[in-house]
């Protein structure tokens, strides 16, 4: 028998100064589109390690986990096929920014001035939730 599984990936919010780092995609999908570092989980490896390892390869930012936002599962969220995204919130741990694998370039941005169809994946319903749970302490 075989079984046909979603993916797990992870995602980091990480905020400064009220505002949200993202990642510009250097790959498809979403091929220049801003977006929240993450990405795959590997064999063997924690929910919590794969974050860390992600945005440490994207951004050159160390993190400090904060909260798990939500989990995000919509089978439409990625073209490639149905992934499951841990949305982890994160203090950034150090200052130097560097574009790195994945990333065009980044930086942090005002998350009331984002527009839907910059975002890629469902990362502005994410950042929207994010709010919420700014303001109110839960994301739904």
């Amino acid at each position: 028998m075989k079984y046909k599984n979603p993916i797990p990936t992870v995602d980091a919010l990480i905020e400064k100064n009220g505002k949200i780092l993202l990642i510009r995609r250097k790959i498809e999908p979403f091929k220049g589109k801003l977006a929240l570092p993450g990405g795959h989980i590997e064999y063997g490896e924690t929910v919590e390690n794969a974050i860390k390892r992600e945005v440490k390869e994207e951004t050159n930012l160390k993190i400090k986990l904060i909260d798990i936002l939500g989990v995000y599962s919509d089978p439409k969220r990625d073209p490639r096929g149905h992934r499951i995204s841990i949305v982890f919130i994160a203090k950034p741990i150090g200052k130097k920014l560097n574009a790195g694998s994945d990333a065009l370039d980044i930086g942090f941005y005002n998350p009331e001035k984002l527009k839907k169809e910059d975002l890629a994946f469902d990362h502005f319903k994410i950042i929207k939730d994010y709010l919420k749970y700014k303001k109110y302490k839960k994301a739904y």
